[in-house]
């Protein structure tokens, strides 16, 4: 395959900013690109709350102005370059838009800003208008959730004549289809674009609102999503097309399922620098003294022969927090112990709290991040529970792989495409699924894993089938730079 020249734009990218695994994604895929020999630019904005320190090597690589409608919005591109790979990193400065103390949403009022339309408007022209400053012209710009999904939209229109962008091809990848970028009527006005782009055939408009999500996908090259699973749920009629599944079949040619990688110099027992003993196939002493350890740091009564459960997850409906709450008083009547760790809605915040009290000897909750504990919830669980209502890929079910906590999770999205039911494939399971989205189901899959916990020995061969799985970014990225060869190859949808 011939080295190309990849932009990567995304809201979020570690290590500089993060609210979500989009950040994990983005921060690893152009590492793994580069080191296949792709000459890789990263692309986000330069938000007010990124570490200094992080930035204290970056450049000025330019400051430009253009004209947006009755305006002219100024922008500054910094560049930050890395030493060992074909890989840079741009950051869009403009301290109206982004300097600010999160990423999307106002801290004070818990919404998201009421101007982010501007503010990614802003980003995505920046985006195009820096490039041509720089004299860089990609061959594919690959745009990351609707923050970015006017990219392809202005390529294919305010820039569709442009010769400095005549092979450029684009990707829009979906992680995950409920976050849409929806505005009132009034924003495409400010888009400086053609306004009958603005009808209900059209690319824009949805249920009377400006659908940024619904452009990117309509005019993108090609589209991806983080599982192959989800690239099928999310045309279908029902809450996981979330509105969209429309425009979704109407591009089905163009629309492929790429699970995201695991980064296992980070991800792994045997590499782990943040749990309290290391670990592996051969060897899984060290998986029940992480179990000693996380026991006594939760204050939980270790106790060898029950399970320990494991989540780290957002505290909201689509991750399951429903049917935890309705199974509630079954879970905890069974011989377990678990712990969750993570933070969302206040009424999941007050019920964990609740049964927290509830049940002293049986459950642990920690409303807050702590990467450190979640590493070491990972390698300390002997089960790891991912009860989601909808799940694009997930991670923490490959994390959970990769340290022996078996998984116990619902059949959606990329859960059902890295997790083999035990009792579906004899040797080669991997964990237990559910299909029904109810409480019963859930129960029912939770006392299969207590039932083959007591087995030790077919126990243990579950663990180390799961942590000989491996879902290695290169695996991922091989796949994507297949698809920026299709991209190229393809007739853009902007001849």
């Amino acid at each position: 395959m011939e080295p190309l020249k990849v932009l990567l734009a995304s809201p979020e990218v570690v290590p500089f900013s993060k609210t979500g695994g989009l950040a994990d994604v983005c921060g690893m895929l152009p590492r793994v690109l580069a080191q296949a020999g792709h000459t890789v630019r990263v692309i986000s904005p330069r938000y007010g709350n990124i570490s200094e320190e992080l930035l204290e090597e970056a450049e000025l690589a330019t400051v430009t102005d253009y004209a947006t409608g009755d305006r002219r919005d100024i922008l500054a591109i910094y560049r930050l370059v890395d030493k060992n790979l074909p890989l840079e990193y741009l950051f869009v400065s403009n301290n109206e838009y982004f300097d600010r103390p999160e990423l999307y949403r106002d801290p004070e009022t818990g919404l998201d800003y009421t101007d982010n339309d501007d503010r990614f408007r802003f980003f995505c022209r920046a985006v195009l208008e820096g490039l041509k400053r720089l004299e860089w012209a990609p061959d594919i710009i690959h745009a990351n959730d609707w923050q970015t999904a006017l990219l392809p939209t202005y390529l294919a229109t305010l820039y569709a004549d442009d010769p400095f962008f005549r092979n450029t091809r684009t990707l829009l990848t979906i992680h995950n289809l409920a976050y849409q970028g929806t505005f009132p009527e009034e924003t495409f006005a400010r888009l400086d674009l053609p306004v009958e782009l603005f009808c209900p055939t059209g690319p824009f408009e949805f249920w009377g609102k400006v659908n940024f999500m619904k452009s990117g996908i309509w005019f993108a090259d090609l589209i991806s999503t983080v599982s192959e699973r989800y690239a099928a749920e999310i045309q279908s009629s029902g809450e996981l097309g979330c509105g969209l599944e429309g425009v979704l079949r109407s591009r089905n040619s163009d629309l492929f399922g790429i699970l995201n990688g695991v980064d296992y110099d980070e991800w792994s027992p045997v590499k782990d620098s943040l749990i309290p003993y290391r670990f592996n196939p051969a060897n899984l002493s060290g998986k029940k003294k992480c179990k000693v350890e996380l026991a006594e740091r939760l204050g939980l009564p270790y106790r060898e022969q029950i399970p320990l459960i494991g989540m780290i997850t957002r505290l909201a409906d689509q991750k399951g927090l429903d049917l935890i709450a309705a199974a509630a008083d079954d879970l905890f009547a069974m011989d377990l112990q678990m712990v969750i760790l993570g933070t969302g809605e206040t009424r999941y915040h007050a019920l964990l709290t609740e049964l927290e009290t509830q049940y002293p000897d049986k459950l642990k909750v920690l409303l807050t991040y702590d990467n450190t504990l979640a590493h070491w919830i990972e390698a300390g669980s002997d089960i790891y529970l991912m009860p989601s209502r909808y799940e694009p890929c997930g991670l923490n079910q490959m994390y959970s792989l990769a340290y022996g906590a078996v998984p116990v999770v619902r059949a959606t999205g990329g859960l059902a495409d890295t997790i083999v039911d035990v009792g579906e494939a004899a040797g080669t399971g991997t964990g237990f699924v559910f299909q029904e989205y109810d409480p019963e189901s859930l129960l029912e899959a939770v006392a299969r894993a207590l039932a083959a916990f007591g087995r030790k020995r077919p126990w243990r061969a579950i663990m180390k089938e799961g942590m000989r799985q491996d879902f290695s970014w290169t695996r991922s990225a091989r796949k994507y730079a297949e698809l920026y060869q299709k991209a190229l190859t393809k007739h853009s949808i902007r001849s």
